[in-house]
């Protein structure tokens, strides 16, 4: 007997069906155990080669193969060159310009032919931009259990589950995180796991496997900072590269994962105490850049680990790094972060219990986790002096210390300060103070009015010259 009925009309309904049919009744009388069908098996998901038992550097012998991998080079930099002629042919006036493929369906797209789609990779640029996020991922997830892309999800997988294990439940509560986010946390370890699996599929046979990780935190207030630093950049470096790619369908099932991604970055931000999206747009940065902030992290590597191509910089240090678990970060002290590394988190132990933002009750100065913060006293503005120090070339870094810094191929003299940021790059100039050493001023540029372009988690570098260049082709800066 019904009880109730709800009558769904043919329409494209958001909840709770999805695609609703003409006259369908739901019923809300129970459904015999008889009538629901026994579940298939699952999908098998990418499992650990190996059990990860410790963390910490690397004590091995030193790397019988050294460098990015490499074949040959053609030229020293791509050319710059004029726009496509037919970039501009399209009239853009909200008039249909060609007959329709079928109905409903205006002409032009990508893979929109009817072919049937392939989800594998077609080129080397798809395969080293797809193997480089897959690193990361699989680390962070992976330490309650363990390659550009891959080696992303890698080390994702094995951080949320390392700072779970490390840290006890008074830990965790002291931080003001509780049980269910400590679970949500593990749900996202979970998610790794099955983006690992994705693009550990989508590479195929010689698609790398977990490794060992070194991490900088020592309390959950840095965990989370890390972990919110480490998911920014592992993102901004898919929006890099994803819509270069070759395969469009290895691109479809990419953006499925990063979207995911940007979630948990979004979370980790509200963990921190952090205005949870501070911007308008979110950055795209190249694959160099996303290796270079991935490498210090990575211990060692299987003996047989496919290698990489990307190049990694010279690290750079912002010496004033402001320190978000302040009250006031303008009172941070220099080197205040938990190691030197571009990407390390806050140093939490350097902050007086006084000026902690954790133990203020005071609305704009409270940094427990919570929904959103607006904090009263920004981290950073336009017009504040920000000093670097920064590493020769020639340093071993990453996987068994086995890949080289080097700098760009037409970098002589560092003089200006790239500001990677949202929609924009915008360049200021560099004034060295010393050997290794500078410093510049933030500048005052907006994306868009009322959206001020440096805000949030954001990439400098430093460059020889001030090229104009876009979201779409800013990996054309690395020679410089």
């Amino acid at each position: 007997m019904l009880t109730k009925a709800v009558i769904a009309s043919a329409a494209l309904a958001w909840a709770p069906f999805a695609l609703a049919l003409p006259q369908i009744v739901v019923s809300d009388d129970p459904i015999p155990a008889t009538a629901v069908p026994p579940p298939g098996p699952p999908p098998p998901v990418k499992s650990p080669s190996a059990s990860v038992t410790s963390h910490g550097p690397y004590t091995g012998p030193p790397a019988t193969t050294t460098g990015a991998l490499s074949t040959a080079v053609l030229a020293a930099t791509i050319p710059a060159l004029p726009a496509n002629p037919t970039a501009y042919t399209y009239p853009s006036d909200g008039q249909l310009h060609a007959a329709e493929p079928a109905p409903y369906t205006p002409a032009g797209g990508l893979g929109t032919n009817g072919t049937l789609p392939v989800y594998n990779v077609k080129s080397d640029f798809d395969y080293e931009s797809i193997v480089s996020w897959q690193f990361c991922f699989y680390d962070l997830v992976t330490n309650l259990e363990k390659a550009l892309g891959l080696y992303q999800e890698y080390i994702e997988l094995d951080l949320f589950h390392d700072g779970l294990a490390r840290f006890s439940v008074a830990d965790f509560e002291a931080a003001g995180l509780t049980a269910s986010d400590r679970f949500l946390i593990e749900f996202m370890a979970d998610q790794e796991v099955g983006h690992a699996t994705l693009l550990s599929n989508i590479l195929g046979a010689e698609a790398p496997n977990q490794c060992t990780y070194n991490y900088p935190y020592t309390t959950v207030r840095e965990f989370i900072d890390f972990c919110q630093k480490l998911t920014r950049f592992g993102e901004s470096g898919v929006y890099g590269f994803i819509n270069h790619l070759d395969s469009r369908e290895a691109a479809q099932l990419l953006l499925q994962s990063i979207t995911t991604e940007a979630r948990q970055q979004m979370i980790f931000r509200q963990f921190d105490g952090l205005f949870p999206m501070p911007v308008w747009f979110e950055t795209g940065i190249p694959q160099s850049w996303a290796w270079t902030l991935l490498a210090p992290y990575i211990s060692s590597c299987p003996a047989n680990q496919t290698r990489l191509i990307w190049q990694n910089f010279p690290q750079l240090t912002v010496v004033n790094q402001p320190n978000p678990a302040r009250v006031n970060a303008n009172m941070t002290k220099n080197y205040e972060t938990a190691g030197k590394t571009a990407s390390a988190p806050f140093n939490e132990t350097a902050v007086p219990s006084p000026d902690s933002c954790l133990n203020s009750t005071i609305v704009g100065e409270d940094c427990s986790p919570a929904i959103t913060q607006n904090r009263s006293i920004p981290l950073s503005f336009p017009g504040r002096e920000v000093f670097f120090e920064w590493e020769n070339p020639g340093k071993f870094v990453g996987p068994n210390n086995s890949y080289v810094t080097a700098a760009g191929g037409e970098a002589d003299t560092p003089r200006f300060v790239a500001w990677v940021t949202q929609l924009n790059l915008t360049y200021s100039p560099l004034t060295l103070t010393g050997p290794n050493t500078g410093s510049t001023f933030q500048p005052n540029v907006s994306t868009f009015a009322g959206d001020p372009a440096i805000n949030g988690t954001m990439f400098v570098a430093l460059t020889s010259t001030d090229l104009f260049l876009t979201p779409f082709n800013l990996s054309m800066i690395n020679p410089f």
